[in-house]
């Protein structure tokens, strides 16, 4: 397949993505489907299986037919930019409203809130392994939840003075939140990022951003002592975590995409056609490497000390991320959807995909990036697939559907 053919596949998902913005909590939830497998046209190796809840399906051979263990409807709304999922222990928190329990293995329902937090909230766990969102009731407080019973156990409130916080990241001292400030017409055109304490709920540090800086479309890391954001992916900056003190700011340009990983004191992320690694100290540049002309990286992942990786060419990348030294590069990936978010157990890598109908999540070897079975749900819906591990099992959420798949 020639670059001219990838390039229209590729203008294709960015018109995918407008769709899903716009039909986003327009459907409503369905029944269940008896068929726990996928259906329609897929890639080889595609599942169709029929496991009922809590069946105790194996992950397929290479080559094999992937069957759910578990499969539930699900109150996503689409808006959720990375994290509408979150594993802790044998519960998995599912985005929507109301926000869902449920026990990884068995698909089982623990517990349902409704009205607990706002559109598009991540699923986002402290380090004292709380789960801290907004307030649904746009009140200006910050809540912490029990993932295990949903109930409520920590609260806290920014001020009167800044509207509607936003939960960016969390650790074990601090929440740390974006917020507009207030003025006197009550517009907001200003914001301050701000750290609260997870113990007293007292705002420890509040810092003004730069005028102009939107508080949108921000993603941050905690690592150590330092919390690192991009903001709408123009800039990289980083922080002291204790007093909010700026560290350094890096102009990186609209061309990286939303996520990041923080790895051995590197700040790794996808730059256009280029992924690159700047010295979480000071800012410098330690590696780079690129993909060929006229594509681009998607989101990067470390897992068990490697980086996976993959392009607009159908490309899938393994390296050094201390390094940025190549591992593997597989090509031989033209025909699937290539994976966006990726997670990893045993020896087998799971990426899900984006913008697809005959995409999903993919199995690959990860010691080679060789595809070895693809789960789709035969729903034929182009939204983002989102992905999460615990343990054996893996979750995956799809539209209204969410499925639990075993794991290698």
């Amino acid at each position: 397949m020639g670059a001219g053919a990838v390039s229209r596949r590729r203008a294709m998902t960015l018109a995918g993505a407008g769709l899903v913005l716009l039909g986003a909590g327009a459907a409503g939830c369905g029944p269940e489907d008896d068929s726990l497998g996928g259906g329609g046209a897929q890639s080889p190796g595609a599942g169709t299986g029929t496991g009922k809840p809590g069946g105790g399906s194996k992950a397929p051979a290479p080559g094999g037919k992937p069957r759910a263990a578990w499969q539930a409807a699900s109150l996503n709304d689409g808006l959720t930019p990375i994290s509408p999922l979150a594993v802790v222990g044998n519960v998995v928190v599912v985005t929507g409203d109301p926000l869902v329990g449920r026990d990884i293995s068995t698909g089982k329902e623990l517990w349902s809130r409704k009205d607990v937090t706002t559109p598009g909230a991540n699923m986002l766990i402290g380090g004292n392994g709380t789960l801290y969102l907004a307030s649904a009731e746009y009140d200006g407080n910050v809540v912490g939840l029990n993932p295990a019973t949903g109930r409520e156990t920590w609260r806290s409130r920014l001020g009167d003075k800044y509207s509607l916080p936003r939960v960016v990241a969390a650790d074990a001292d601090h929440v740390y939140v974006v917020a507009g400030v207030l003025d006197k017409e009550f517009r907001t055109p200003d914001n301050v990022i701000a750290a609260i304490d997870t113990t007293s709920g007292k705002v420890v540090w509040r810092e003004q951003r730069d005028h102009g800086t939107e508080e949108n479309g921000i993603t941050a890391v905690v690592s150590g002592n330092r919390l690192v954001y991009t903001d709408f992916r123009e800039n990289l900056t980083v922080r002291d975590t204790a007093t909010g003190r700026q560290t350094w700011t890096k102009k990186i340009g609209r061309s990286n995409n939303l996520g990041f990983v923080v790895h051995e004191g590197l700040v790794i992320l996808a730059n256009g056609e280029r992924m690159r690694a700047y010295d979480l100290a000071d800012g410098k540049e330690r590696w780079s490497f690129g993909t060929e002309k006229f594509y681009r990286f998607n989101d990067p992942a470390v897992l068990d000390g490697v980086l996976y990786v993959s392009d607009s060419a159908h490309g899938l990348w393994a390296a050094d991320p201390v390094t940025g030294k190549k591992i593997w590069h597989q090509k031989d990936l033209l025909d699937i959807a290539v994976p966006w978010q990726f997670a990893k157990v045993g020896g087998v890598l799971y990426g899900a995909t984006e913008f697809d109908e005959h995409g999903g999540i993919h199995a690959f070897d990860a010691g080679s990036g060789k595809l070895r079975w693809t789960y789709n749900d035969g729903s034929g819906d182009i939204q983002r697939w989102y992905l999460a591990a615990g343990g054996k099992q893996l979750v995956a959420l799809h539209a209204k559907k969410v499925t639990g798949l075993p794991a290698a």
